[in-house]
């Protein structure tokens, strides 16, 4: 059985999709019943599975995103049959993938469709849509991305629930640097800091209504706290810059822009707590990241971060900054509540690996997969 893996619109690995994608690759293993081939841009030949010893198919084109989608609609099927593939996973559903299917297909969707619909044009929300009501199979990182696609009016019995895993050799409980300064590659962070890790491509990313949380709680605290917002810029990045900015504590908080991932451990193990006020997560991985590496998380109610985060976080409604500054002071002030949360989450993050992604998500292409 030969599986095609589409490398197209993960970002040469440096977005969400593409770190899913690096993950996830490393853990699949060809053997005698199973090959793997990654196709896409000669640029990300030596991004994904590397570890893994997977071949690599170069697909000619400019770099360009109509010229690869158009590829999609047009010639993936073509390129499919030449290649051999039984099956192919698609890890960028959102972003491309063929109109029709002449091989059975997996697509993979990490975002909240029927957000990501209000960014998008009426053709391309079309295309997107058709494409997921043909192809065979859909992979939902959480119970709360396949009720959004069921709202869409794919069919439910397609769509499989398979939680995305955890790094667990990069995140874990580790000891801290005593002094007053963190250093982070590339930076120097002083602490005490709260970590937001979040790119700043919408509102409802909620970095506005987080940093006059945290002033709130500095005015009742006093507290010597800092706030790190890491995360690549996007739309919102001028209006949290301004918010930041304008702050009676702008000296406080601190924007990193592009975090390299293998960065985020020590981050996070540095960092008095994880806050993360989004309402658009249909992930949620910098949840459990935190949880693993040993510190208290209070994250929005909203998306899929309940269901990720279970009851070992502190939940909020993000829209309310008095609930959220409330939120903070309990992680900075409670050091009972600390204690149960840190243990709590680390024992519920080890639920969460790439091992159990990587076979869960194998087994759904062998059930599409022609003989």
């Amino acid at each position: 059985m030969k599986i095609g893996i589409d490398t197209f619109g993960c970002e040469h690995g440096k977005s969400g999709v593409g770190s899913y994608l690096s993950s996830i690759s490393q853990k699949f293993q060809n053997s005698d019943e199973i090959n793997f081939e990654l196709f896409g841009a000669e640029i990300d030949r030596y991004t994904y599975g590397r570890d893994s010893n997977l071949a690599f198919e170069r697909v000619l084109l400019p770099d360009d995103e109509r010229a690869e989608k158009a590829w999609h609609i047009f010639a993936c099927g073509f390129f499919a049959k030449k290649q051999k593939y039984n099956a192919i996973l698609f890890p960028a559903a959102s972003y491309a993938m063929p109109l029709f299917f002449t091989t059975p297909s997996v697509a993979v969707v990490n975002d909240i469709v029927s957000e990501l619909f209000n960014t998008k044009s009426f053709a391309e929300t079309c295309r997107i849509k058709s494409s997921l009501k043909r192809v065979n199979k859909i992979i939902a990182p959480s119970q709360f991305v396949k009720k959004d696609l069921r709202r869409l009016g794919i069919d439910q019995n397609k769509i499989c629930v398979v939680h995305s895993g955890i790094n667990h050799s990069l995140f874990y409980p580790r000891e801290l640097i005593t002094s007053e300064s963190e250093m982070i590659k590339p930076f120097a962070i002083r602490r005490p800091y709260f970590l937001y890790a979040s790119t700043m491509s919408s509102p409802l990313k909620r970095h506005v209504e987080l940093i006059k949380a945290f002033e709130i709680f500095k005015k009742k605290t006093g507290l010597p706290h800092r706030l790190v917002l890491a995360g690549n810029e996007g739309a919102c990045s001028e209006s949290i810059k301004k918010t930041a900015l304008e702050s009676q504590f702008s000296s406080d908080i601190f924007l990193t822009g592009y975090f390299p991932h293998d960065s985020f451990p020590a981050l996070y193990a540095g960092s008095e707590g994880c806050l993360f006020p989004s309402e658009i997560e249909g992930v949620g991985l910098p949840v459990l990241e935190a949880m693993a590496t040993g510190v208290p998380v209070a994250c929005s109610k909203a998306g899929s971060l309940q269901e990720i985060a279970g009851e070992k976080a502190i939940l909020f409604d993000s829209t309310n900054l008095e609930e959220i500054a409330s939120a903070i002071e309990k992680i900075s002030t409670d050091t009972k509540l600390r204690k149960k949360m840190i243990k709590e989450g680390i024992d519920w993050s080890k639920k969460f690996s790439w091992e159990a992604t990587a076979l869960e998500t194998l087994e759904v292409l062998k059930s599409v997969a022609k003989k």
